[in-house]
């Protein structure tokens, strides 16, 4: 297998570390590069993948500045068809970082994730359990790998379930942190850690509270607010109007867990109905059967919902 028309060091990287980490993937494979070309002994099936991701690598360098072994990983992480970028409701999202692939576990999921590719804006509301947010996060980081936006921004209202921020311990970060752990939780799931520290630290992924949205312009994002049944109207509209150019936004809620002091305050279904008729914009409603945790958390659900408030 030959490099036409392309110094090698840009594929192979430094110390040839690109190449060492595809090299990993293939551990039946012997391969030896000399110069532009490679030389690859094994069988036909092993050699026919490695000149297909080697062709991947070769592509993606004509559209980045450097590779990095990253780059690498993220070629064996989902699809990397030229129909990437469209998928079956039931199709495998990600993989995660133990290798298991993450996809939709029922028929509204499914449904969640088709509307995510035909809208750009979402609205996921039901119950606790059923996977709103963890699909959400999953759709952001399959379309951070495919380069398909440039940063991932999750958001929660900071919004007291019974506590007291004043009381935690620490600067503000520390005492928001716990509100935003289970955002943290998923994506650690789906990215390495380290990788993920990276991505945090360069501003590629951003968790923060709601209130730091405002007067933000958000392009090529996917933009996740949960819980945001905690909103009330104005606050869901400061949110959606953030929203630029190449941006996807996913609203997820539960109506039926709402911390403000007054319930009535909540924007979350208001929004909805306000607009329901707007082309681009499509809400996936999910019930009680979709719960996918411990077979318990349904029961329990139905349950509360049998008490009135």
């Amino acid at each position: 297998m030959k490099l036409e028309a392309m110094d090698p060091v840009e594929i192979y990287g430094p110390a040839n570390k690109n190449l060492e980490a595809l090299c990993s993937y293939f551990p039946e494979l012997k391969i030896a590069a000399r110069g532009n070309e490679i030389i690859l002994d094994g069988n036909d099936a092993d050699i026919s993948r490695f000149k297909k991701k080697m062709e991947l690598l070769i592509e993606r360098r004509n559209h980045k500045m450097n590779l990095t072994p990253y780059d690498v990983e993220e070629l064996f992480d989902g699809d990397a068809s030229p129909d990437r970028y469209r998928l079956r409701g039931d199709a495998v999202i990600v993989h995660g970082n133990d290798g298991k692939p993450i996809k939709a576990r029922n028929r509204t999921q499914e449904e969640m994730v088709k509307a995510y590719f035909e809208n750009d804006l979402i609205f996921a509301v039901g119950p606790a359990g059923t996977g709103k947010t963890y699909i959400a996060i999953a759709l952001a980081v399959r379309a951070l790998k495919n380069r398909e936006i440039k940063r991932i921004i999750l958001t929660r209202p900071a919004v007291e379930a019974g506590e007291r921020l004043g009381f935690l311990p620490g600067d503000l970060k520390d005492k928001l942190d716990p509100y935003l752990q289970p955002l943290y939780d998923a994506l650690g799931d789906m990215i390495p850690a380290k990788r993920l520290q990276e991505f945090m630290n360069d501003g590629t992924i951003q968790i923060a509270p709601l209130a730091y949205m405002r007067g933000r312009t958000l392009d090529r994002a996917c933009v996740i607010l949960d819980e945001a049944q905690n909103t009330n109207l104005g606050q869901l509209k400061m949110f959606l109007t953030r929203m630029g150019c190449d941006a996807k936004f996913i609203v997820t809620g539960d109506a039926s867990q709402i911390d403000l002091p007054n319930r009535r305050d909540s924007g979350l279904l208001k929004g909805i109905e306000l607009t329901k008729e707007i082309k681009g914009i499509k809400t996936i409603t999910f019930r009680n059967e979709d719960i996918v945790r411990h077979p318990l958390v349904a029961k329990i659900v139905k349950a509360f919902d049998s008490v009135s408030d």
